[in-house]
Protein backbone atom coordinates (compact mmCIF):
# COMPACT_ATOMS: atom_id res chain seq x y z
CA UNK A 1 0.00 0.00 0.00
CA UNK A 2 1.72 3.49 -0.74
CA UNK A 3 2.60 5.51 2.39
CA UNK A 4 -0.18 8.30 3.39
CA UNK A 5 0.74 10.95 5.18
CA UNK A 6 -0.86 12.87 8.21
CA UNK A 7 -0.72 16.63 9.65
CA UNK A 8 0.13 16.22 13.20
CA UNK A 9 0.56 19.85 15.22
CA UNK A 10 2.98 19.82 17.95
CA UNK A 11 2.27 22.82 20.20
CA UNK A 12 3.80 23.83 22.71
CA UNK A 13 1.88 26.82 23.59
CA UNK A 14 -1.03 26.52 25.68
CA UNK A 15 -4.42 24.83 24.20
CA UNK A 16 -6.73 26.59 26.56
CA UNK A 17 -5.70 29.61 25.65
CA UNK A 18 -6.15 28.84 21.56
CA UNK A 19 -9.44 27.35 22.08
CA UNK A 20 -11.14 30.58 23.53
CA UNK A 21 -13.50 32.23 20.81
CA UNK A 22 -12.12 35.44 19.49
CA UNK A 23 -15.48 36.46 20.15
CA UNK A 24 -14.91 36.12 23.64
CA UNK A 25 -12.10 39.09 23.89
CA UNK A 26 -12.57 42.04 25.76
CA UNK A 27 -13.41 45.28 23.58
CA UNK A 28 -10.27 46.68 24.67
CA UNK A 29 -8.34 43.76 22.92
CA UNK A 30 -10.13 43.86 20.28
CA UNK A 31 -9.75 47.15 19.31
CA UNK A 32 -6.09 46.61 19.90
CA UNK A 33 -6.57 44.12 17.45
CA UNK A 34 -8.16 45.37 14.62
CA UNK A 35 -4.84 47.78 14.60
CA UNK A 36 -2.48 44.81 14.25
CA UNK A 37 -2.21 42.26 10.81
CA UNK A 38 -3.22 38.84 11.34
CA UNK A 39 -0.68 37.11 8.76
CA UNK A 40 -0.52 33.85 10.86
CA UNK A 41 -1.92 30.36 11.05
CA UNK A 42 -5.71 29.98 11.56
CA UNK A 43 -4.71 26.97 14.13
CA UNK A 44 -4.27 30.16 16.36
CA UNK A 45 -6.90 32.76 15.74
CA UNK A 46 -6.00 36.23 17.01
CA UNK A 47 -2.41 35.52 17.11
CA UNK A 48 -0.49 39.24 17.17
CA UNK A 49 3.04 40.11 15.96
CA UNK A 50 4.08 40.83 19.94
CA UNK A 51 3.83 37.32 20.45
CA UNK A 52 4.26 35.81 16.35
CA UNK A 53 7.67 34.82 17.87
CA UNK A 54 6.72 32.84 20.82
CA UNK A 55 4.27 31.04 18.35
CA UNK A 56 7.04 30.54 15.51
CA UNK A 57 9.43 29.07 17.97
CA UNK A 58 6.64 27.04 19.72
CA UNK A 59 4.98 25.69 17.11
CA UNK A 60 5.75 23.55 14.66
CA UNK A 61 4.46 20.57 12.39
CA UNK A 62 5.73 17.04 11.61
CA UNK A 63 4.46 14.61 8.93
CA UNK A 64 4.15 11.14 10.14
CA UNK A 65 3.70 8.60 7.34
CA UNK A 66 1.83 5.68 8.01
CA UNK A 67 1.50 2.06 5.72
CA UNK A 68 -0.59 -0.64 6.09
CA UNK A 69 1.56 -1.76 9.31
CA UNK A 70 2.05 1.26 11.12
CA UNK A 71 -1.19 3.07 10.05
CA UNK A 72 -2.24 2.91 13.98
CA UNK A 73 0.80 4.95 14.96
CA UNK A 74 -0.87 8.04 12.48
CA UNK A 75 -2.43 9.94 15.47
CA UNK A 76 -4.81 11.92 13.89
CA UNK A 77 -6.68 12.34 10.72
CA UNK A 78 -5.00 13.87 7.46
CA UNK A 79 -7.98 16.14 7.70
CA UNK A 80 -7.35 17.28 11.32
CA UNK A 81 -5.44 20.21 11.64
CA UNK A 82 -4.66 20.17 15.44
CA UNK A 83 -3.27 16.68 16.47
CA UNK A 84 -0.87 15.46 18.67
CA UNK A 85 -0.06 18.28 21.30
CA UNK A 86 2.80 18.41 23.91
CA UNK A 87 1.45 21.35 26.02
CA UNK A 88 2.05 23.49 28.32
CA UNK A 89 -0.53 23.60 30.43
CA UNK A 90 -0.11 25.77 33.51
CA UNK A 91 -4.09 26.03 34.28
CA UNK A 92 -5.06 26.26 37.91
CA UNK A 93 -1.05 27.70 39.11
CA UNK A 94 -0.17 30.98 40.15
CA UNK A 95 3.20 32.50 39.78
CA UNK A 96 4.89 35.56 41.23
CA UNK A 97 7.03 37.53 39.00
CA UNK A 98 8.98 39.92 40.84
CA UNK A 99 10.75 42.67 39.08
CA UNK A 100 8.43 43.47 36.13
CA UNK A 101 8.28 47.69 36.19
CA UNK A 102 7.64 47.73 31.76
CA UNK A 103 6.61 45.74 28.82
CA UNK A 104 9.84 45.55 27.14
CA UNK A 105 12.11 43.33 29.70
CA UNK A 106 12.43 39.53 30.54
CA UNK A 107 9.83 39.59 32.97
CA UNK A 108 6.98 40.88 31.31
CA UNK A 109 7.92 38.38 28.66
CA UNK A 110 8.15 34.97 31.31
CA UNK A 111 4.77 36.80 32.63
CA UNK A 112 3.08 36.69 29.29
CA UNK A 113 4.34 33.32 28.80
CA UNK A 114 3.08 32.12 31.87
CA UNK A 115 -0.47 33.40 31.35
CA UNK A 116 -0.85 32.20 27.69
CA UNK A 117 -0.22 28.96 29.13
CA UNK A 118 -3.28 29.52 32.08
CA UNK A 119 -1.11 30.11 34.76
CA UNK A 120 -1.98 33.26 37.09
CA UNK A 121 0.50 35.70 37.08
CA UNK A 122 1.28 38.17 40.24
CA UNK A 123 3.57 40.91 40.15
CA UNK A 124 6.24 42.45 42.32
CA UNK A 125 7.13 45.76 41.16
CA UNK A 126 10.23 48.30 42.76
CA UNK A 127 8.52 51.03 44.52
CA UNK A 128 10.58 53.84 42.83
CA UNK A 129 8.89 52.50 39.44
CA UNK A 130 5.50 51.00 40.99
CA UNK A 131 3.51 54.24 40.12
CA UNK A 132 4.83 54.73 36.51
CA UNK A 133 3.62 51.18 35.75
CA UNK A 134 0.33 51.04 37.04
CA UNK A 135 -0.13 54.57 35.20
CA UNK A 136 0.65 52.96 32.32
CA UNK A 137 -0.65 49.70 32.71
CA UNK A 138 -4.26 51.91 33.11
CA UNK A 139 -4.06 54.49 30.61
CA UNK A 140 -3.56 51.52 28.40
CA UNK A 141 0.28 52.14 27.02
CA UNK A 142 1.22 47.96 27.48
CA UNK A 143 -2.01 47.15 26.10
CA UNK A 144 -0.13 45.83 22.47
CA UNK A 145 2.03 43.69 24.67
CA UNK A 146 -0.68 42.59 26.53
CA UNK A 147 -2.59 40.55 23.68
CA UNK A 148 -2.49 36.86 23.84
CA UNK A 149 -3.31 34.58 21.28
CA UNK A 150 -7.19 34.56 21.62
CA UNK A 151 -7.58 38.36 21.32
CA UNK A 152 -7.54 38.98 24.68
CA UNK A 153 -5.65 41.40 27.52
CA UNK A 154 -2.74 39.59 29.76
CA UNK A 155 -4.14 40.39 33.36
CA UNK A 156 -1.90 40.69 35.98
CA UNK A 157 -4.16 39.22 39.96
CA UNK A 158 -2.34 41.99 41.66
CA UNK A 159 0.84 43.80 41.87
CA UNK A 160 2.57 44.61 45.01
CA UNK A 161 5.37 46.85 45.98
CA UNK A 162 8.11 45.48 46.81
CA UNK A 163 12.07 46.09 46.88
CA UNK A 164 13.83 42.97 47.39
CA UNK A 165 16.97 45.06 49.10
CA UNK A 166 14.84 44.70 52.28
CA UNK A 167 13.84 41.58 54.24
CA UNK A 168 11.92 42.49 57.00
CA UNK A 169 10.67 46.07 58.48
CA UNK A 170 13.63 45.83 60.72
CA UNK A 171 16.08 46.46 57.87
CA UNK A 172 14.68 49.36 56.20
CA UNK A 173 16.78 52.59 56.72
CA UNK A 174 14.54 55.68 57.88
CA UNK A 175 15.35 57.76 55.19
CA UNK A 176 14.12 55.25 53.13
CA UNK A 177 10.90 54.40 55.16
CA UNK A 178 10.62 57.58 55.34
CA UNK A 179 11.63 58.89 51.33
CA UNK A 180 7.86 60.18 49.66
CA UNK A 181 7.60 57.35 46.98
CA UNK A 182 8.23 54.57 50.17
CA UNK A 183 6.03 56.35 52.99
CA UNK A 184 2.75 55.57 50.61
CA UNK A 185 3.72 52.07 50.10
CA UNK A 186 3.48 49.73 53.12
CA UNK A 187 4.58 46.27 53.71
CA UNK A 188 6.99 46.41 50.67
CA UNK A 189 9.66 44.22 52.15
CA UNK A 190 10.93 41.15 51.15
CA UNK A 191 9.21 39.05 53.92
CA UNK A 192 5.97 41.34 54.11
CA UNK A 193 5.48 40.67 50.60
CA UNK A 194 5.03 37.19 50.79
CA UNK A 195 2.89 37.21 53.73
CA UNK A 196 0.34 39.58 51.77
CA UNK A 197 0.19 37.04 49.10
CA UNK A 198 -0.24 34.10 51.64
CA UNK A 199 -2.95 36.81 52.91
CA UNK A 200 -4.69 37.27 49.60
CA UNK A 201 -3.83 34.47 47.99
CA UNK A 202 -3.37 31.19 50.10
CA UNK A 203 -0.30 29.02 48.10
CA UNK A 204 1.77 30.09 44.58
CA UNK A 205 3.38 27.55 42.43
CA UNK A 206 5.70 29.34 40.69
CA UNK A 207 8.55 31.96 41.66
CA UNK A 208 10.21 34.22 38.92
CA UNK A 209 13.13 35.97 39.09
CA UNK A 210 13.87 38.64 36.89
CA UNK A 211 15.10 41.76 39.16
CA UNK A 212 19.08 42.79 38.99
CA UNK A 213 20.75 46.57 39.79
CA UNK A 214 24.14 47.66 40.42
CA UNK A 215 25.00 51.34 40.81
CA UNK A 216 28.04 51.71 39.68
CA UNK A 217 27.49 49.00 36.79
CA UNK A 218 29.25 51.09 34.35
CA UNK A 219 32.67 51.24 36.85
CA UNK A 220 35.48 49.18 36.03
CA UNK A 221 35.69 46.30 38.67
CA UNK A 222 39.08 47.88 39.86
CA UNK A 223 37.25 51.70 39.98
CA UNK A 224 33.92 49.61 41.91
CA UNK A 225 33.66 50.39 45.73
CA UNK A 226 33.19 48.32 48.37
CA UNK A 227 29.35 49.90 48.94
CA UNK A 228 28.92 49.19 45.18
CA UNK A 229 30.18 45.94 45.08
CA UNK A 230 27.81 44.88 47.65
CA UNK A 231 24.96 46.93 46.57
CA UNK A 232 25.43 44.69 43.07
CA UNK A 233 25.00 41.32 45.22
CA UNK A 234 22.24 42.38 47.34
CA UNK A 235 19.87 43.10 44.60
CA UNK A 236 20.82 41.15 41.85
CA UNK A 237 21.99 37.81 44.35
CA UNK A 238 21.19 37.74 47.55
CA UNK A 239 17.51 38.89 46.12
CA UNK A 240 16.94 35.08 45.03
CA UNK A 241 17.63 33.59 48.65
CA UNK A 242 15.18 36.04 50.53
CA UNK A 243 12.98 35.26 47.99
CA UNK A 244 13.08 31.32 48.21
CA UNK A 245 13.04 31.91 52.14
CA UNK A 246 9.97 33.86 51.82
CA UNK A 247 8.15 32.21 49.45
CA UNK A 248 8.92 28.49 49.57
CA UNK A 249 6.96 27.92 52.77
CA UNK A 250 3.54 28.66 50.81
CA UNK A 251 4.62 27.61 47.64
CA UNK A 252 2.87 23.87 46.42
CA UNK A 253 4.75 20.85 46.51
CA UNK A 254 6.02 20.41 42.93
CA UNK A 255 6.27 23.92 42.45
CA UNK A 256 9.94 25.44 41.11
CA UNK A 257 11.55 28.76 41.20
CA UNK A 258 13.54 30.19 37.78
CA UNK A 259 16.26 33.29 37.67
CA UNK A 260 17.58 35.26 35.26
CA UNK A 261 22.03 35.46 34.59
CA UNK A 262 24.07 36.62 31.93
CA UNK A 263 27.10 35.35 30.15
CA UNK A 264 29.15 37.95 32.50
CA UNK A 265 28.67 35.34 35.13
CA UNK A 266 31.24 32.89 33.65
CA UNK A 267 32.98 35.01 30.79
CA UNK A 268 35.18 38.83 30.78
CA UNK A 269 32.43 41.22 29.37
CA UNK A 270 34.26 44.55 29.82
CA UNK A 271 31.91 47.22 30.75
CA UNK A 272 30.01 45.11 32.73
CA UNK A 273 31.33 46.07 35.85
CA UNK A 274 29.98 47.66 39.56
CA UNK A 275 30.22 43.49 40.44
CA UNK A 276 27.29 42.73 38.48
CA UNK A 277 29.18 39.93 37.18
CA UNK A 278 30.07 38.59 40.69
CA UNK A 279 27.22 38.81 41.04
CA UNK A 280 25.83 36.67 38.11
CA UNK A 281 28.57 34.50 39.45
CA UNK A 282 27.06 33.98 42.82
CA UNK A 283 23.47 33.41 41.11
CA UNK A 284 24.47 30.78 39.35
CA UNK A 285 26.40 29.09 42.13
CA UNK A 286 23.14 29.85 44.31
CA UNK A 287 20.98 27.80 42.37
CA UNK A 288 22.77 25.19 42.46
CA UNK A 289 22.71 24.98 46.59
CA UNK A 290 19.14 25.94 46.35
CA UNK A 291 18.32 22.96 44.11
CA UNK A 292 19.65 20.65 46.96
CA UNK A 293 17.88 22.63 50.09
CA UNK A 294 14.91 23.44 48.36
CA UNK A 295 14.31 20.22 46.95
CA UNK A 296 15.00 18.14 49.97
CA UNK A 297 13.20 20.79 52.54
CA UNK A 298 10.28 21.33 49.85
CA UNK A 299 10.39 19.42 46.95
CA UNK A 300 10.56 22.32 45.08
CA UNK A 301 12.83 22.96 41.63
CA UNK A 302 15.16 25.93 40.55
CA UNK A 303 17.04 26.85 37.58
CA UNK A 304 18.52 29.74 36.05
CA UNK A 305 18.23 31.20 32.54
CA UNK A 306 21.45 32.78 31.24
CA UNK A 307 19.87 35.24 28.42
CA UNK A 308 21.68 36.69 25.96
CA UNK A 309 21.82 40.53 25.15
CA UNK A 310 18.21 42.33 25.26
CA UNK A 311 17.57 45.97 24.48
CA UNK A 312 15.23 46.05 27.53
CA UNK A 313 15.18 50.07 29.31
CA UNK A 314 17.20 48.01 32.55
CA UNK A 315 19.87 47.02 30.42
CA UNK A 316 20.29 50.43 28.17
CA UNK A 317 21.79 51.20 32.01
CA UNK A 318 24.76 49.84 31.07
CA UNK A 319 25.26 51.54 28.31
CA UNK A 320 26.57 49.61 25.46
CA UNK A 321 23.69 47.25 25.29
CA UNK A 322 23.22 48.51 21.85
CA UNK A 323 26.93 46.85 20.68
CA UNK A 324 26.27 43.68 22.97
CA UNK A 325 23.71 42.88 20.76
CA UNK A 326 25.12 43.40 17.65
CA UNK A 327 28.46 41.63 18.70
CA UNK A 328 26.02 38.56 19.47
CA UNK A 329 24.06 38.94 16.24
CA UNK A 330 27.25 38.52 14.24
CA UNK A 331 29.27 35.88 16.26
CA UNK A 332 26.66 33.47 17.82
CA UNK A 333 26.58 29.51 16.91
CA UNK A 334 23.03 31.10 15.34
CA UNK A 335 24.39 34.18 13.80
CA UNK A 336 21.91 36.42 12.45
CA UNK A 337 19.30 36.25 15.21
CA UNK A 338 18.75 38.88 17.49
CA UNK A 339 17.39 37.66 20.72
CA UNK A 340 13.76 38.08 21.29
CA UNK A 341 12.37 38.35 25.15
CA UNK A 342 9.76 35.87 23.97
CA UNK A 343 12.68 33.14 23.35
CA UNK A 344 13.33 33.43 27.24
CA UNK A 345 9.90 33.51 28.48
CA UNK A 346 9.06 30.65 26.50
CA UNK A 347 12.22 28.78 27.96
CA UNK A 348 10.91 29.79 31.43
CA UNK A 349 7.72 28.79 31.01
CA UNK A 350 8.79 25.31 30.16
CA UNK A 351 11.41 25.13 32.82
CA UNK A 352 8.40 26.08 35.44
CA UNK A 353 5.80 23.34 33.99
CA UNK A 354 5.63 19.78 34.16
CA UNK A 355 7.52 19.16 31.05
CA UNK A 356 10.38 19.69 32.99
CA UNK A 357 9.60 17.82 36.14
CA UNK A 358 13.09 16.27 36.32
CA UNK A 359 15.63 19.64 35.84
CA UNK A 360 16.62 21.69 38.97
CA UNK A 361 19.59 23.44 39.64
CA UNK A 362 20.53 24.16 35.73
CA UNK A 363 22.06 27.25 34.04
CA UNK A 364 20.52 27.04 30.50
CA UNK A 365 21.66 29.17 27.76
CA UNK A 366 19.17 30.69 25.34
CA UNK A 367 21.55 32.94 23.33
CA UNK A 368 21.64 31.70 20.14
CA UNK A 369 24.97 29.32 20.94
CA UNK A 370 26.79 32.51 21.64
CA UNK A 371 27.79 30.95 25.15
CA UNK A 372 29.68 28.19 22.72
CA UNK A 373 32.15 30.70 20.68
CA UNK A 374 35.69 31.12 21.33
CA UNK A 375 36.51 33.43 19.11
CA UNK A 376 34.72 36.80 17.19
CA UNK A 377 34.61 35.47 14.01
CA UNK A 378 33.89 39.16 12.88
CA UNK A 379 37.42 40.25 14.09
CA UNK A 380 39.83 41.77 11.41
CA UNK A 381 41.46 38.60 12.05
CA UNK A 382 39.09 36.52 10.57
CA UNK A 383 38.28 38.99 7.81
CA UNK A 384 42.50 38.42 7.11
CA UNK A 385 42.05 35.05 6.82
CA UNK A 386 38.81 34.80 4.52
CA UNK A 387 40.60 37.12 2.35
CA UNK A 388 43.65 34.79 1.84
CA UNK A 389 42.26 31.91 1.51
CA UNK A 390 39.74 33.55 -1.29
CA UNK A 391 43.25 34.43 -3.12
CA UNK A 392 44.71 30.87 -2.90
CA UNK A 393 41.46 29.22 -4.69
Amino acid sequence: MAATTSRATLNLAAPSVARRANAKASPIARAVAQKLPTSVSSSFNGVRPAIRSSVRHARSVVTVSATADNVNAVAVDAKTELGLTLPIDLRGKRAFVAGVADDQGFGWAISKSLAQAGCEVILGTWVPALNIFESSYRRGKFDENRVLSDGSLMEFKKVYAMDAVFDKPGDVPEEVATNKRYAKNERFTVSEVAEQVAEDFGTIDFVVHSLANGPEVMKPLLETSRYGYLAAMSASSYSLISLCQAFAPIMNKGGAVVALSYLAGERVIPGYGGGMSTAKAALESDTKVLAYELGHKYGIRINTVSAGPLGSRAARAIGFIDDMIKYSTANAALPGNELEASEVGNTCAFLLSPLASAITGTTLYVDHGLHVMGVALDSPIFAEARARKAESS
